[in-house]
């Protein structure tokens, strides 16, 4: 792991507003909401024979929740060309899933206010488990048609390589008499 220098200047934590979806080389269009990043190490309880009556931990597994991804609705195939390459009905005999790329590596960045990249997590081996292509549909709603895509995956971790940017200062602005 690579050492990393804080910016020892900056008091203010992240926004979680400023951010983007990578796959494929290119920016996932219009995701306006991505699941937290969760994992769990299960905990292995076990004792030898002669110790008293308590036991001792360890780590077993380590388990990666699935991340959901919300966007609007536009005419963009991703989320669902995606979808397909997992299960795709009526596609005939043997060709229902494409075993070869229905797995993706996708990027999360995150900005700081002044949108200069300052966190990125790799997510490894996602596949689509859920695909919602709209949302409910009211005639008397006020609201966005939105999609959701849940994506399994076998793991993430932070790119340490990505440095923290120079948060530059506004000039002060000349004082007119």
């Amino acid at each position: 792991m690579a050492q990393f220098k804080a910016n020892s200047t900056r008091f203010d934590p992240y926004k979680n507003f400023k951010f983007r979806v990578v796959w494929d080389k290119h920016t996932v269009a219009g995701v306006s909401k991505v699941s937290s990043l969760k994992r769990t190490t299960e905990v292995v309880k076990h004792r030898e024979g002669a110790d008293p009556s308590s036991s001792r931990k360890s780590p077993g597994r380590t388990e990666y929740e699935a991340i959901t991804l919300e966007r609007g609705v536009t005419h963009d195939p991703d989320f669902e060309q995606w979808c397909n390459k997992v299960w795709n009905y009526g596609a005939g005999l043997g060709k229902e899933v494409s075993l070869k790329d229905f797995r993706k590596n996708i990027q999360i960045e995150i900005f700081n206010e002044a949108g200069q990249l300052v966190l990125r997590y790799n997510v490894h081996r996602c596949w689509v488990s859920e695909y919602q292509a709209t949302s409910d549909l009211d005639a008397n709603g006020n609201a966005v048609l939105i999609q959701h895509l849940k994506l399994e995956n076998e793991g993430w971790e932070r790119d340490y390589a990505l440095a923290e940017p120079t948060e530059e200062a506004f000039d002060e602005p000349p004082l007119v008499a």
